[in-house]
């Protein structure tokens, strides 16, 4: 059974437990296909890829919910009010 890999580096568990640093540097800064058995078990993320991800799915969610609330009505409010 074929698999789709979504990383252009793969490492195979056994070299990932061997060197677990080298094999997250290998990716360059981008994930890494970690295969078992020539299948993507998990994908190793470096943190800065995987903070820049978050962010990305945060501003999706926001821009989902400023849409959903595109046609509300507008509410004036003074700040010195409060």
């Amino acid at each position: 059974m074929s698999s789709l890999v979504l990383a252009e580096m793969t490492a195979s568990v056994s070299e990932l437990k061997k060197n677990p640093m080298g094999t997250v540097a290998a990716g360059e800064g981008f994930a890494v296909a970690i295969l078992n058995r020539n299948e993507p078990a998990f994908y190793c993320v470096p943190a800065r890829a995987y903070e820049a991800l978050m962010d990305k799915i945060e501003d999706l969610e926001l821009n989902a919910l400023a849409d959903a609330r595109a046609n509300d009505k507008i509410i004036k409010v003074n700040l010195n009010d409060l």
